[in-house]
C-alpha cells in the first residue's frame, strides 16, 4: 500500500520541505545509486506488465531519452504479479524526489482494465521521473504525457507524490484503460499525507494548482458517475475508493500541524516520528525514507535519510547522491526477493535453466542482510515493547541524532574538496561518512537483537504461537 507525507517549507523549523514515507510490499527493499548515463539514438526501455501480472497485460517498449539522470533509489522485486526491478521511491541530482503511493480505482474502473493492457507500470513512472524530470511539474507533465502517448499498464490504480524544493504534487493514475489521471499542487502551507493518495473536489478546468487530461470530465458523465448539476467534482468520490481520508491520514495530518502551531515548528526528528511512530508503522514498512528538498551548493551533497525497515525499530541514516557505492548489507539480497527460492548460487544448470542462478551477486549475499537483522530485532521488541521497544526506540533516536551532529562537517569537507577541484575524494568522503553511519547501527542492531532474545527466552516470553505479536496500527 505504502504511505507518503510531504510537509511544505512554511512548516519546518530548518525553512526546508521534506518528502518522506515508506513502502508496503511484501518483498524486500534495497538501496541503489544509477549513474548519470547516456543513450544512443533509438534506444528504447522496456515497460508495463505481463500476462502472469494479477491484472494482465503486455510488455512493450517505448524511446529511451538521450541521457539520463543520477539517481538515488530504493528498489524491490514484486508487487501483485509485477516483478523485476521495481521502483519505489527515491531523489536525482535535480533533486526532484518521488514516492510511490497506491491509490485504489473505483471497482468499475477496475473491471473496464483491457486484459491486454501496454504502457508503464506504476514503478516504471516512478523510475521515468526520478531519472528524467528536472523539476516537480516536469514530472506530472512526463506521466501524463507517457499516459497519453503509451497506455498505463495498472494493478489497479496508483498515486505518486513528487517533491522539489518548491513545490510537490500529488499525481493519481487511475485503472481502466481510459487514459484517467489527476493532479493537485502542494505548496509551502501544505502537509498532505497518502495512504491512499487522494485527491477532493478540482475545477472544471485546469488551473495552477489542479491538472487532468481534456476528457476527465467527460468519461464521469458518459458512464453516469457524475452530473454536473450535481456540484463539485470530488475525485476520490468519484473515480477513487471514495472514502476520502483515511482515519490514519486524518491523524498524522492533525498531529503534524499540531507540531507546525508550535514556536519551533516541525523539526527533522518530528519528520523522523512521522514515519516512524508504532501507531503508522510495523512490519508490512519494508523501509523508511525522508529526503530534504533542498538544493545545496553542489549536487553531489544531495541526500536522503533511509531506514532498511519500517523505522519504528530502525534509525533514519543519510546516503548521498554523490558517494560511489551502498554497503553490501544494505544492497539486494536473496532473502526476500522473488524467485530465489528456486535458484542457486551454482551454474550447474544454467545451461538447462537460465532463471536457477541467483540475481544476486556471491559476494553481495555472504554481507549479511540488513533487512534480516533490522527485522529480527523489529520481532524481537514487538514481542515485549516494555520495555524493549521503548529501549530500541530511544537507543536509534540517540544514533539518529550523533548523525545530525555529524552531517554538517561531513558536506562541508565534501565542499571544500569539490571547489578544490576534487570530485572523487569529495566522494570518496561523503561515502566513508555514510558507510560508517551504516555500519555502526547494523553493529548495533545485532548487539540490541542477541541481548533482546536472551531477555524474552530467559523470562519465557518467546511468542511461539501463530498469532505474530504486534503495536495496534491506525490502519
Amino acid at each position: 500500500m505504502s504511505y507518503g507525507i510531504y510537509i511544505g517549507r512554511d512548516h519546518t523549523a530548518d525553512g526546508i520541505a521534506y518528502l518522506a514515507g515508506y513502502g508496503d510490499e511484501p518483498s524486500g527493499h534495497w538501496l541503489e545509486i544509477h549513474p548519470a548515463r547516456d543513450h544512443p539514438e533509438g534506444a528504447t526501455i522496456t515497460v508495463g506488465v505481463t500476462p502472469k501480472a494479477d491484472m494482465p497485460g503486455h510488455p512493450s517498449d517505448i524511446p529511451q531519452v538521450r541521457r539520463t539522470a543520477r539517481n538515488l533509489r530504493v528498489g524491490y522485486s514484486y508487487f501483485r504479479g509485477v516483478t523485476g526491478s521495481l521502483t519505489n521511491g527515491g531523489l536525482n541530482e535535480h533533486g526532484v524526489a518521488v514516492r510511490d503511493i497506491w491509490s485504489t480505482s473505483r471497482a468499475e474502473l477496475i473491471a473496464m482494465t483491457p486484459k491486454d493492457q501496454t504502457g508503464p507500470n506504476y514503478s516504471d513512472l516512478a523510475r521515468i521521473v526520478v531519472e528524467r524530470a528536472r523539476t516537480a511539474r516536469e514530472g506530472v507533465d512526463l506521466i501524463a504525457a507517457l499516459i497519453a502517448e503509451h497506455g498505463y499498464s495498472t494493478y489497479g490504480g496508483n498515486s505518486h507524490i513528487i517533491g522539489d524544493p518548491d513545490e510537490a504534487w500529488v499525481v493519481i493514475e487511475f485503472a481502466g484503460g481510459r487514459g484517467l489521471w489527476a493532479a493537485e499542487r502542494l505548496g509551502a502551507d501544505s502537509i498532505r499525507a497518502s495512504r491512499p493518495g487522494y485527491i477532493g473536489a478540482i475545477p472544471a478546468r485546469p488551473t495552477m494548482d489542479f491538472l487532468f487530461p481534456g476528457h476527465f470530465f467527460d468519461t464521469a458523465i458518459e458512464q453516469g458517475w457524475y452530473d454536473p448539476a450535481a456540484g463539485a467534482f470530488d475525485v476520490n468520490a468519484i473515480y477513487g475508493d471514495g472514502k476520502g481520508r483515511w482515519a490514519g491520514v486524518e491523524w498524522i495530518e492533525s498531529a503534524m500541524r499540531e507540531l507546525a502551531a508550535r514556536p519551533q515548528k516541525i523539526g527533522l526528528e518530528d519528520v523522523f516520528w512521522s514515519i516512524g511512530t508504532e501507531k503508522l508503522t510495523g512490519d508490512t514498512a519494508g523501509y523508511g525514507q525522508v529526503v530534504p528538498l533542498v538544493h545545496p551548493e553542489h549536487d553531489a551533497l544531495r541526500m536522503l535519510w533511509h531506514a532498511p525497515v519500517g523505522p519504528v525499530t530502525a534509525p533514519l541514516l543519510p546516503v548521498f547522491l554523490g558517494q560511489t557505492s551502498v554497503p553490501d548489507a544494505f544492497r539486494q539480497h536473496r532473502y526476500l526477493t522473488v524467485g530465489e527460492s528456486h535458484r542457486f548460487l551454482d551454474t550447474r544448470k544454467k545451461d538447462k535453466d537460465p532463471d536457477s542462478v541467483s540475481v544476486v551477486a556471491q559476494g553481495v549475499e555472504t554481507a549479511g542482510s540488513a533487512v534480516y537483522e533490522f527485522k529480527r530485532l523489529m520481532h524481537l521488541a514487538f514481542q515485549k515493547p516494555d520495555p524493549i521497544l521503548d529501549e530500541v526506540r530511544a537507543h536509534w533516536r540517540q544514533v539518529e541524532r550523533g548523525a545530525i551532529a555529524g552531517l554538517a562537517d561531513a558536506t562541508r569537507i565534501a565542499g571544500i574538496l569539490i571547489e578544490a577541484g576534487e570530485p572523487d575524494l569529495a566522494a570518496r568522503s561523503l561515502t566513508a561518512f555514510s558507510h560508517a553511519r551504516l555500519a555502526e547501527s547494523l553493529a548495533d542492531c545485532r548487539a540490541l537483537a542477541d541481548a533482546a532474545y536472551a531477555r524474552i527466552r530467559m523470562s519465557g516470553d518467546l511468542n511461539l504461537t501463530g498469532a505474530p505479536r504486534s503495536p495496534d496500527q491506525i490502519w
